[in-house]
């Protein structure tokens, strides 16, 4: 398979993949179990299992990443073991918890949150969604001391933007005109944890004055890789992303293909699933490169 450079999109003047990696499946936030959190905290959650992750993605210069970073040290060193290893730079954008408390001692607090993204090398920083809602005013439109936060973030040299599960998080924002650069948004297809129907998500995404970085787009392993990515690039703008988690590196691989045949209106160039006895219905063999072999879609 061919190492085609990934697509790419413009957000605050600095050139980004339309795929970014993502880290749940190596942070150990599997949406599924305990069991299957502590299966991927086992085998990724150290900076070497990390690199081996980002260097498929680097190959395809597909360079930035979605995290929580200063609050995960692990997923900063994996990045760096991975520039060592290819001399690319990787690009990321961190999410952190932050304290939005009324008071002093809160906002010295965030500040202090916020600077940590900054010197583990943050570009972007995305207050994360369950700090960001507490702000939210449905009266007004409003999100009550956001701009003091994003003045936060441009005073320690990031790009500032939001992580959004709520709608409001987008539309309100861009209403009032607030310094926003770009949004993170759940959309998938099977609708998972988003909080309205999926038709309203990709209008307010379609909308966003802003390029948006979409979450969840598999449904956190609900559907898989083909029907996920293949839905969210067909209906996202040429300027949106999509966050990719991964478990190995050889399902980096794979998804990597499906999302570049979906942006290329092709069919991806993948070997077909394992099955016994997979196409004794039709009365035929299945071929080893045909992953749409009779008895297999």
């Amino acid at each position: 398979m061919e190492n085609k450079s990934f697509p790419r999109t413009i957000v605050a003047g600095i050139s980004l993949p339309r795929m970014l990696i993502g880290t749940n499946w190596i942070l150990g936030w599997s949406h599924k179990s305990t069991s299957a959190d502590n299966m991927i905290t086992a085998r990724n959650k150290n900076k070497e299992a990390i690199a081996d992750i980002i260097e498929v993605f680097l190959s395809h210069d597909i360079d930035a990443m979605m995290a929580p970073v200063a609050q995960n040290p692990v997923v900063a060193d994996g990045a760096k073991l991975a520039e060592d290893r290819t001399g690319k730079k990787v690009i990321l954008i961190d999410t952190p918890i932050i304290n939005v408390d009324d008071t002093v001692e809160a906002r010295r607090e965030a500040e202090s949150v916020i600077k940590m993204s900054r010197d583990v090398g943050a570009t972007f920083c995305l207050p994360h969604h369950s700090s960001v809602e507490e702000l939210v005013n449905r009266n007004k439109r409003t999100l009550d001391r956001l701009p003091d936060y994003l003045s936060m973030i441009r005073e320690h040299g990031m790009k500032p933007g939001l992580s959004a599960h709520m709608p409001e998080l987008i539309v309100y924002p861009d209403e009032q005109g607030y310094d926003v650069e770009t949004y993170i948004q759940i959309y998938n297809c099977m609708g998972y944890l988003m909080q309205v129907e999926i038709e309203y998500i990709h209008k307010i995404i379609w909308n966003a004055k802003k390029p948006v970085m979409t979450i969840k787009s598999m449904a956190a392993g609900r559907v898989t890789p083909f029907v996920g990515l293949t839905f969210s690039y067909a209906t996202l703008r040429p300027c949106d992303m999509v966050t990719v988690g991964c478990f190995t590196p050889e399902e980096a691989k794979e998804d990597i293909e499906i999302g570049l045949a979906a942006i290329e209106r092709r069919a991806p160039d993948l070997e077909g699933r394992s099955s016994p006895n997979k196409t004794a219905a039709m009365g035929e063999s299945a071929t080893d490169n045909d992953p749409f072999a009779p008895g297999e879609v």
